[in-house]
Parts: C-alpha cells; sequence; structure tokens
C-alpha cells in the first residue's frame, strides 16, 4: 500500500480562494450599499424626468389631458413658425458669450488683486464674496433700484458731476449689458475659487522664473495661468450652464423695470423691454405654465440641454489639447 503525501498549501488553496471569493462579494455588496441611495436619487430626480421630457417633446400635452402623439411636430414649430424662439436664443447666446468672457475675466481680476494684499485678506475676501450670498430675486430689485433712471442713486451721481444718465433696465440697448453687471455683482463664489487657486500656486515657481528676468506678464502666462487652468475650465463651463439657464433675473428685472415689482405677475412684462431680455428658459417657461403647451415646452427644454451637453463637450475637450500642446511645449 502506497501513501500519498499532500502539501499543506496545496490543502489549502481550495479554502482560501472561497474564502477570498466571500471577501470580494462582501465588498461589492458594501459598494453596492454606499452607491445605492444615489443611484436611486439620480434615477428617480435625473432619469425618470430626462426620459419622460424627451417622450412627452413629441406629445401635445397641456396637464389637463392625456398626451397625443405628434411626432416631430413639436421640433418642427419651433423652428419654421415660431418667431420668439429665435429672439429668445439669440438673447441667451449673447448673454453666453458675454457672461461667460466677463464673469470668468471679472472674477480672475479680482481674485489677483486679493491675492496680492499683505492685510486684510480675509476682511476684502469676505466683503467680495457676500453679494454672491443674497437672494436672486432680492439683489435683482436692489440693482434695479440702485439703476433706476429717476431717482436712482448711479444716475443722481452722474447728474451730480454733469454726465446724463441712461435708461440701464430700461433701454433695449442696455438691459443685457444691466443684466450683466447684475451678475458681476455676485459672482463673489467663483472669485473665491480661483483665489484659493492663485494661492496654491508654488513661489518656487515664481521666484525661479524671476531669476530667468520673467517679467510679470510673462509669469502670469506661463506659471500662472497653466497652474489655474482647471480652476477656470471649471469657472468657463459653469458659466456657460449659468447663462444657458438664466431665468430669475432677467424675469424680475423686466417686471421691475416695467413698475411691476410683483413677481407673481411677471409673466405679463416678460422680455421688458421690446423682448431684450426674453431668455430661452423664460420663454420655455410661458410656454408650458401660461400657455400649457407642456410638449412644446419639454422640446424646448430636450434642444436646450442638447446645446448644455454639446458646449460643455466640445469646451472640455478643446481646453485639454490647449493644455496637452502647453505641457508638450
Amino acid at each position: 500500500m502506497t501513501a500519498t503525501l499532500r502539501h499543506p498549501e496545496t490543502d489549502s488553496a481550495p479554502a482560501l480562494a472561497r474564502g477570498l471569493g466571500r471577501v470580494r462579494s462582501r465588498r461589492r455588496w458594501v459598494l453596492v450599499g454606499f452607491l445605492g441611495p444615489a443611484a436611486v436619487g439620480f434615477l428617480i430626480f435625473f432619469g425618470y424626468p430626462l426620459i419622460a421630457t424627451v417622450y412627452f417633446s413629441f406629445t401635445r400635452y397641456d396637464l389637463i389631458n392625456a398626451p397625443q402623439w405628434i411626432g416631430f411636430d413639436n421640433y418642427i414649430r419651433m423652428f419654421t413658425t415660431e418667431p420668439l424662439v429665435g429672439t429668445a436664443a439669440y438673447n441667451t447666446l449673447w448673454l453666453v458669450i458675454v457672461l461667460t468672457v466677463c464673469r470668468v475675466i471679472f472674477a480672475l481680476g479680482v481674485a489677483s488683486v486679493i491675492s496680492r494684499l499683505k492685510r486684510g485678506l480675509g476682511l476684502i475676501r469676505t466683503l467680495c464674496y457676500l453679494p454672491a450670498l443674497a437672494p436672486p430675486a432680492a439683489a435683482t430689485l436692489v440693482f434695479v433700484f440702485v439703476f433706476n433712471p429717476e431717482f436712482g442713486p448711479v444716475n443722481r451721481f452722474l447728474r451730480w458731476i454733469g454726465v446724463e444718465g441712461p435708461l440701464w433696465f430700461s433701454d433695449p440697448a442696455l438691459s443685457k449689458p444691466s443684466l450683466t453687471l447684475l451678475v458681476l455683482w455676485g459672482s463673489g463664489e467663483l472669485m473665491i475659487i480661483i483665489l484659493a487657486a492663485l494661492l496654491d500656486v508654488p513661489q518656487e515657481q515664481y521666484e525661479s522664473a524671476s531669476l530667468d528676468g520673467a517679467g510679470p506678464v510673462r509669469r502670469f502666462w506661463h506659471i500662472t495661468l497653466p497652474n489655474i487652468s482647471p480652476v477656470l475650465l471649471f469657472g468657463i463651463v459653469n458659466s456657460m450652464i449659468f447663462a444657458l439657464q438664466f431665468f430669475t433675473q432677467a424675469v424680475v428685472a423686466a417686471s421691475a423695470a416695467s413698475n411691476q415689482s410683483d413677481v407673481a405677475g411677471a409673466t405679463q412684462y416678460i422680455g421688458a423691454p421690446q423682448n431684450t431680455t426674453l431668455t430661452y428658459p423664460i420663454w420655455l417657461y410661458v410656454q408650458g405654465f401660461r400657455y400649457a403647451n407642456m410638449g412644446y415646452a419639454a422640446a424646448m427644454a430636450v434642444l436646450l440641454f442638447i446645446v448644455s451637453a454639446a458646449f460643455t463637450v466640445i469646451l472640455v475637450r478643446q481646453l485639454r489639447k490647449a493644455s496637452h500642446v502647453e505641457e508638450a511645449a
């Protein structure tokens, strides 16, 4: 009779594999437990509304009667027989370009000045951030009052120095620039984020560049910008999405400039003056909740979502290419 000898490690291999399998399975369930609430919330509050919006965009729906399938009629109407869609799209595109550029440059400029302060940094930073905490409706009402053509402090000061002040929010040519000033006044949140990035730039790089004879402009272009480029990318994307969804300030400003400060009835004065403050989200709201064209409003929302996603993807890719080129150089 021949005895067979088994190595201890060979005998324990199956048991070890089973133990590792149980550990991995337990870790998977723990991961699912942590991600489960977020996934459920995402499906309920984003996934389902998105799918429902896409479905309603192909229907005639008034929130009372059952939806009626009409195919692409809402989209065809949007591009052919709806005149104010073009006006709203133009105003929104204007805000996307001007607001994005001005907001990022303004926040970067203020943050650059504050980062160079030796004393009172905390106080100045807090004062610059406080406007961002103001509720949008209240801040817009105060801003419209400050720029009131007749008794506003700004025009009073201009008359005091011999300059006739403009109509600001009541002037079709200055209504959108006035809204831009309002947004810049409340851009302290982005300023704080950029300020944190500026303060995080290694000082050794500035010192080395100074020793090599680099001036302030070259230091800013070759050291500051590459270091804070991810934050600037966030600021650009955030500003574009903010401009694409611009709603509250435009509605309240149009209402207040028309001497109708009751926000609840502001739909009667939307776009004043002369539809220059009529943005795409505002017209979407009017179609859905004033005219009860919820199917048409859903089609507008789908188009807005597609444009926002396309802008974001294109911008991120272009800035990534630019950053790779800068690193290669």
